[in-house]
């Protein structure tokens, strides 16, 4: 299997951790020698409630059994993306009540930054450096790294780059700029939040200069950081949100999200101004139903701040200088790439799973399942206290 795996299967690094995956339930992975493994990384945030919910499965295959792909999205009305979208709807703001389903967070993005161009009639975007929003052409133009862009050149024009956090840099938000486009909280760069009130501070200058706000919440949303959408902690509200990941609690879907009138205008001159064919399929709406669903029963979203203090109160080390990040978004940073590597790797031998960060070498993610308990946090953070003891 390993053979043709690196054989067939397009690879995305020279090094796959190459894990043969059995089966998955709760917070555990297990390969297929039996090996049992401690999931700290919730498919990159992706299995919001773990690996094999209840809830999420039988919604699946109860839909499973009614129908499957029936229309390209938008023509035919289905009782999945309907239930799905009214409930996201309920739990936002009033400029943030309509709702567009996607196959990705990557798609979700290139829709948010049509819709912007679209609205204001300008085409400038500003993005920050370091900044991740996905892999196609026009998410990539967005991204600010230029060792990860620079081989696909020429990319969308118009783009210009700020420091997040720099409130010096706002200036250059201009009556030129249709959008400015940020991660709520930097995800690829660290796990960077917003401090001083800077995204209050840039939804301001949007405002003055008729700018659009899009916030990236693809990682930061659905509960992650103890609120349902991580920009409720920064006191702001985006003209656009752009969502995806753990919004499917395991199934692939993304969903960009902004008011009735500015989301009218895709509809007409063009008409058909962004279309997908299995954005908001029925099976995935229905697990994604059941994910928020269950988000919002008993106290699950408010204990993720508790499970987030006791992380913190663990994970005291001389090596580790900083936890960044929010709620169970956070990245533990060492301080230096080789010790990161060390730790992963031998992470993995005694049965946790942790994952790197893409643009910040020195940090480790921790984004655990939401319904993660106690114990098991316990359990992981003591793996990582352990090895690096043992790296002194």
């Amino acid at each position: 299997m390993k053979r043709d795996f690196l054989k067939y299967q397009t690879q995305t690094s020279p090094t796959p951790l190459g894990i043969e995956i059995d089966r998955a339930k709760g917070s555990y992975i297990y390969d297929v020698d039996g090996k049992k493994y401690l999931d700290f990384i919730a498919g990159v945030s992706a299995n919001t409630l773990g690996h094999q919910h209840p809830e999420i499965i039988k919604a699946i295959k109860k839909q499973v059994d009614v129908y499957l792909h029936v229309m390209v999205y938008g023509e035919f009305i289905q009782k999945p993306q309907v239930e799905l979208t009214k409930l996201i709807a309920s739990k936002l703001p009033q400029n943030l009540q309509c709702i567009y389903l996607t196959n990705s967070g990557t798609e979700a993005t290139e829709g948010a930054l049509k819709l912007a161009k679209r609205v204001t009639g300008r085409y400038e975007i500003i993005s920050a450096r370091k900044a991740y929003h996905g892999n196609t052409q026009g998410a990539m133009s967005v991204c600010g790294v230029e060792e990860q862009n620079s081989a696909f050149r020429p990319l969308i024009p118009g783009i210009k780059f700020i420091q997040f956090n720099n409130h010096l840099e706002l200036n250059k938000i201009t009556t030129k700029t249709a959008a400015v486009i940020l991660e709520t909280i930097q995800g690829g760069a660290g796990f960077i939040e917003p401090k001083d009130n800077y995204l209050q501070k840039v939804k301001l200058r949007c405002k003055e200069v008729g700018a659009l706000l899009i916030l990236d919440e693809i990682q930061s949303g659905i509960g992650r950081t103890g609120k349902f959408f991580g920009f409720e902690n920064y006191n702001v509200i985006p003209d656009i949100v752009v969502a995806g990941k753990g919004l499917g609690g395991g199934m692939p879907i993304g969903a960009f999200i902004s008011s009735f009138e500015y989301m009218n205008t895709l509809k007409q001159n063009p008409k058909l101004g962004h279309i997908t064919t299995f954005g908001g399929h029925p099976v995935i709406a229905v697990a994604a139903l059941a994910t928020v669903k269950e988000l919002f029963k008993g106290t699950l979203i408010k204990d993720i701040l508790e499970k987030e203090k006791l992380i913190r109160k663990l994970l005291v080390h001389k090596h580790i200088l900083e936890i960044r990040g929010k709620g169970l978004m956070l990245a533990i940073v060492l301080q230096n790439k080789e010790s990161v590597d060390q730790l992963i790797l031998n992470a993995i031998k005694k049965g946790l799973l942790l994952f790197w960060l893409l643009f910040e070498p020195r940090a480790i993610r921790i984004t655990p399942p939401l319904n993660i308990s106690m114990e098991e946090i316990e359990e992981g953070c003591n793996i990582i206290l352990d090895l690096l003891n043992q790296s002194d």
